[in-house]
């Protein structure tokens, strides 16, 4: 135990929030975890579970920015920004636009890869603590390409890969369909990175560890919190179902963080990157592995209950309902690359990834605000940096 043993209370309970209550319960800390629908409820429930140590390439890359204007103009392309949602979001893109310059692009690939470090193993060790070993697939990904050519065009993303250490191989046709029989003769170029990991059941997981957490005596409410005020020496929080005191706050509120920092005149440019899929119930052996389909810029899975296909981003707000053409296509695109699809009944889903302008989280004490701290904004890396992100909380808060 913590000599001290803070009160703590962490609003928001999907991968992130969850990863952060256990580690500080861990040390000692009494730990509240507060989610108004309960774990895995908002993205870690629907994320292809991808565990990608070496994304640490930006979204806001140049060669990204070129191909913008001509992806928002095609309402069914992987980025879709609806025209009555530009006005709110204008701030937020040219945030991003300024993001691509080399020397920012520098600075975030570095921070982005010290954030990663070390995810693959972590994940497998928790895994292993909280009783769910086997949803850890450790088989590689593989980034599918339609020729060598569109493979060459994303050789910057590549070389600052391999800048920062990871290892990868190239494949022809030959050793795409070595690896997977039923993928389309349509991609004949690809780049493995033999090491990297999936969780079979990102809903599953999360769920084992906030069932870990209780276990160890950790306190799992269900309610929605509407704001946060530092009263006297301790923070409160005010919830539609109750009221709560703590030392400290952590907001791990995903997309919805903004609600409860804008209050208290913490302006984070963070921003909802709506993400889609589709999963085909049922079906198994389609793929062994997490396929990514770069030019459709879509995660393939092999989970627990079928094949996920997920992707996308589409900037539209919390509030817009979704957009039943984007699951149409992932379903298309999926039938039109692998064999064993045609018959398989699908289920839908859409979430709201909390993006930051030059995909670099916000993790840590909040500037001017003594105990309340942010794990906000980790884009479409949520699963993958969430245990990194716990750690560096918990030894921030309890050194």
């Amino acid at each position: 135990m913590h000599p001290t043993s803070p009160s703590i209370t962490v609003v928001g309970a999907g991968i992130v929030g969850c990863c952060i209550a256990l580690a500080l319960r861990k040390r000692g800390a009494t730990v509240t975890l507060i989610d108004r629908e309960g774990p895995a409820s908002g993205c870690s429930y629907g994320n292809s579970g991808a565990i990608s140590e070496s994304s640490v390439a930006p979204l806001a890359m140049p060669g990204v920015l070129a191909s913008v204007p001509k992806m928002l103009r095609d309402k069914d392309g992987p980025l879709h920004l609806p025209l009555a949602y530009l006005p709110t979001a204008a701030p937020w893109l040219a945030r991003f636009v300024l993001s691509a310059t080399p020397r920012r692009v520098e600075r975030a690939a570095t921070a982005l890869a010290a954030m990663h470090k070390g995810a693959i193993d972590k994940h497998a060790a928790l895994t292993r603590e909280v009783g769910v070993p086997e949803l850890f697939l450790q088989r590689g990904h593989l980034h599918l390409y339609r020729d060598a050519s569109a493979l060459d065009d994303d050789a910057a993303a590549w070389r600052m890969r391999e800048r920062f250490g990871f290892r990868f191989e190239r494949l022809d046709r030959a050793g795409i369909e070595a690896l997977e029989p039923n993928i389309a003769a349509h991609y004949t170029s690809a780049m493995y990175l033999t090491d990297h990991a999936t969780i079979l059941n990102p809903a599953r997981y999360t769920q084992a560890i906030a069932d870990a957490f209780v276990a160890r005596g950790g306190v799992l409410a269900r309610d929605e919190i509407r704001g946060i005020a530092h009263r006297g020496a301790q923070w409160t929080l005010s919830g539609t179902q109750d009221k709560y005191a703590a030392d400290h706050v952590i907001v791990a509120a995903g997309a919805w963080s903004r609600k409860l920092l804008d209050p208290l005149g913490i302006a984070l440019p963070l921003e909802s990157q709506r993400g889609y899929h589709v999963q085909f119930n049922g079906t198994r052996g389609v793929v062994s592995r997490t396929v990514v389909l770069t030019d459709r810029k879509i995660f393939v899975t092999p989970m627990e209950e079928g094949l996920r296909v997920g992707g996308t981003v589409e900037i539209a707000g919390l509030t817009r309902a979704p957009d039943m053409r984007r699951f149409d296509g992932l379903a298309a695109i999926a039938r039109d690359t692998f064999e064993g699809l045609s018959s398989a009944t699908t289920t839908s889903w859409m979430c709201h990834r909390p993006c930051m302008p030059d995909s670099v989280p916000v993790v840590g004490a909040a500037k001017g605000h003594p105990g309340l701290w942010l794990a906000v904004g980790h884009g479409h890396l949520g699963l993958t940096d969430s245990v990194n992100t716990a750690d560096q909380i918990a030894d921030a808060l309890l050194s």
